[in-house]
């Protein structure tokens, strides 16, 4: 209890210091941490000069992490992100020999900014880093430091020349937080506050070992036995094919949640429960995060986008029927 009140704490800590740049958006910055906690990875959704990138580089200052930016073009290679082997040749001897160059995917927090700008062969480059935290290039399994955090940015409102994610990658982010417009109050303290003279930089709240103890302590969060069995109920429920779907699933919805939905809803709901002072994983963590964890993985069909049903309006009957 004296470590889940640190935690606690030193979340409190963060949030004032991300204040000092920042305006709002304290749902997604929650969000960006428990994925962070959980090992996992970030869609993050919104449109153009919500704050995105700044917010992105704020909270790597927090975290002491090491962070590059990308952001994906339609002309952007596999080998602008993990980096390309260049012929240098010895002064001395005159020999030639390969010397392979880092790319910006060797980091600790990677924004990889319109995601969906970039094609699916560059897109898929990053399926590996994610997944198994690290990359195959000059030939070589090149293993990235931890904590490997991805977070992405898509923009929602522009459809002509993007390549929207497959859903095999969609379903590689654990949360896919959606940054709205701020409230006008907000907006007027934004406003007024980068139209005057800087302030202090955000100071760091957690190093980057206690970022790695925090990733074990999440593990050992216990979980009630029906706890964990709502998670799935509610997963297994988002199947059109499942005999526990509900209505408006078998007539609204072409493809549901895999079984790393139900994964990510248990470590999440564990990180949650950890920053929220918690020392176990609750109804009302799986609540709070069922919309970020289902929404970019349930597949509304033709019926639902004709009576502009969308995903997260399934899955939030969803929660009321079985959570």
């Amino acid at each position: 209890m004296e470590s889940i009140d640190r935690i606690r704490m030193a979340r409190e800590r963060l949030f004032t210091e991300l204040r000092k740049v920042l305006v709002g958006q304290e749902e997604v910055l929650d969000l960006m941490l428990i994925a962070l906690l959980a090992r996992g990875h970030c869609l993050l959704t919104g449109v153009p000069g919500l704050g995105k990138t700044l917010l992105v580089k704020s909270l790597a200052q927090t975290l002491s992490l090491s962070f590059n930016r990308i952001q994906f073009t339609p002309d952007l290679m596999p080998a602008d992100i993990f980096g390309t082997e260049v012929v240098e040749e010895d002064p001395a001897s005159g020999k030639r020999h390969f010397r392979f160059v880092p790319g910006p995917v060797f980091t600790h927090l990677l924004l990889a900014d319109e995601i969906n700008r970039t094609p699916p062969k560059t897109q898929a480059a990053l399926l590996e880093a994610m997944g198994e935290g690290q990359v195959t290039a000059a030939g070589r399994n090149l293993p990235l430091e931890p904590p490997f955090f991805v977070l992405a940015t898509q923009n929602p409102i522009e459809l002509e020349g993007t390549y929207p994610l497959p859903e095999a990658q969609l379903d590689r982010f654990l949360l896919n937080p959606v940054m709205d417009y701020l409230p006008e109050e907000e907006e007027v303290r934004m406003v007024a506050a980068t139209t005057s003279p800087p302030t202090d930089p955000p100071a760091p709240v957690f190093s980057r070992e206690e970022i790695l103890e925090l990733q074990d302590l999440v593990l050992q969060v216990p979980a009630a036995e029906e706890v964990v069995a709502d998670a799935v109920r509610l997963v297994a429920a988002t199947r059109p094919q499942s005999p526990t779907a509900p209505q408006i699933v078998t007539e609204k919805v072409s493809w549901g949640a895999g079984s790393r939905a139900s994964q990510g809803l248990v470590m999440a709901g564990k990180a949650r429960a950890l920053l929220h002072g918690r020392a176990h994983l609750a109804r009302e963590d799986l609540r709070a995060l069922a919309g970020p964890i289902l929404r970019h993985r349930v597949v509304p069909n033709f019926h639902a986008e004709a009576e502009g049903l969308k995903s997260d309006a399934i899955v939030g009957r969803l929660v009321e029927q079985f959570l």
